[in-house]
C-alpha cells in the first residue's frame, strides 16, 4: 500500500501542505475544527510523519552517540541506562557503540558520528587512545561544533564538558577499609589495563599503604589483560605470601577472585577480605555477598545528558567538570570493624 504523504492529505482537504502540517503538529495556528478533522483523517490513513525530512528542515536529529570502551563492565550498562533515561525525557534517541578498548574502532565510529548522525556525543575512552594520547577523531568533533560530554575516562588535552569518578579517593579509602579490619597484605587485581582509571585507583592504595607505613609490593599488584589466566596467576599470588585482603577493579573480576579464593580452600572474609567496584547484580547473590566500590554509574548517566543537553540547547556556555565521589557499600566478604 502507497505511503500517504502531507501533499495527499492536503489534496484531500484543498488546503496547504503548510496547513496539514500545522494541524498534524497540533498547532494553534488554524481551527481546532479543520485540525480534528485532518488529524483524524491522517490517523485513519495511517500517516507518518518523515522525521529525516522533519530533522534536515530544523539542522536537528534529536539523536545523541554514546561511546563506551566495554560493555562486560556493568558500571557502562548503568551508564547507558542513566543517558537514555534523561535522553527519552528530553525527545531524543541514542545510538550507542563500542569502541573494545580500541583506538581505530572508536575512530571510525567518531567519524559516523562527524557526518550529521547526531546531535551530541557522550564517550569514555578507550584504553589505547588514552594510552598513545590519539585524539584526532574527537579534536575534529569538536572542531565541527558538535558538542561532546566526557565521562569516566577523560583527557586533559581535549576541551570539553566532562563527568569524572574520584577513582583516587575511592582507591584510598577502599584499601584504608581493608587495613582498618585488619588487613596488612593488601593485593589488588587491576583488569583496567593502564587507563586513568585504574592508574588513579592505584595511586589511592599506595597512598593509604604510606599513611599506615605498610611497605608497598609490586608483586601484590597484578595487571590482567583478557588472555591471562586468571585461577593460574591467583595460585601464584597465593602461594606468595600470607594475603589477608584483595580489591578487585570490577565486579566480574571481584566474583572470579572469589570464587578461586574459595575453592582453594579460604574462608572469605575470615581468612580473606574482598572488595569489588561496580556495584551490579552479581556482587548481590553470589555467597558470600561481595563489599562493593559503587560509582554510581546511573547517576553518572543522567548527569552527562543533562550535561550535553543542555550544551546542545545553549552553546558556548564555559566548559564543567563534575566529580562524582563513590560510596563503599559493606557486605559479607569483609571482616566487620571491631
Amino acid at each position: 500500500m502507497k505511503k500517504i504523504t502531507l501533499k495527499d492529505i492536503a489534496g484531500h482537504f484543498k488546503v496547504s501542505i503548510s496547513t496539514v502540517s500545522k494541524a498534524v503538529n497540533d498547532s494553534h495556528e488554524i481551527s481546532t475544527v479543520l485540525k480534528l478533522k485532518i488529524q483524524e483523517y491522517a490517523k485513519e490513513k495511517h500517516y507518518k510523519p518523515n522525521r529525516l525530512a522533519l530533522n534536515l528542515l530544523n539542522r536537528s536529529t534529536k539523536t545523541i552517540g554514546v561511546v563506551v570502551p566495554n560493555i562486560l563492565n556493568y558500571f557502562f550498562v548503568q551508564v547507558l541506562y542513566g543517558i537514555e533515561k534523561v535522553a527519552n525525557e528530553h525527545g531524543y534517541n541514542i545510538i550507542s557503540c563500542i569502541s573494545n578498548e580500541s583506538n581505530t574502532k572508536e575512530s571510525k565510529t567518531l567519524e559516523f558520528f562527524d557526518s550529521g548522525t547526531v546531535d551530541g556525543l557522550i564517550i569514555s575512552l578507550a584504553e589505547e587512545t588514552q594510552n598513545e594520547n590519539k585524539h584526532e577523531a574527537l579534536t575534529d568533533i569538536i572542531n565541527n561544533d558538535i558538542p561532546v560530554v566526557l565521562f569516566d575516562r577523560v583527557s586533559d588535552l581535549l576541551e570539553c564538558d566532562k563527568v569524572v569518578v574520584d577513582d583516587f579517593e575511592a582507591g584510598y579509602k577502599t584499601t584504608k577499609h581493608l587495613i582498618n579490619i585488619g588487613c596488612t597484605n593488601i593485593a589488588v587485581i587491576n583488569p583496567t589495563g593502564s587507563s586513568s582509571v585504574g592508574k588513579l585507583r592505584i595511586l589511592g592504595y599506595k597512598k593509604a599503604l604510606e599513611e599506615y607505613k605498610i611497605p608497598f609490593d609490586d608483586k601484590l599488584l597484578m595487571n590482567l589483560v583478557p588472555k591471562d589466566d586468571l585461577e593460574l596467576l591467583m595460585s601464584f599470588l597465593l602461594n606468595y605470601k600470607t594475603i589477608e585482603g584483595i580489591i578487585g577493579f570490577d565486579e566480574i573480576t571481584a566474583v572470579k577472585v572469589l570464587e578461586v579464593v574459595k575453592a582453594r580452600g579460604y574462608n572469605v572474609p575470615n581468612d580473606i577480605s574482598i572488595i569489588g567496584f561496580t556495584n551490579g547484580q552479581l556482587s548481590r547473590y553470589i555467597t558470600p555477598s561481595l563489599t562493593m566500590v559503587s560509582q554510581h554509574g546511573k547517576y553518572i548517566g543522567e548527569l552527562t545528558a543533562k550535561l550535553l543537553i543542555n550544551r546542545i540547547k545553549t552553546p558556548g556556555l564555559p566548559y564543567e567538570t563534575k566529580t562524582v565521589k563513590t560510596s563503599l557499600l559493606v557486605r559479607n566478604s569483609t571482616k566487620k570493624l571491631q
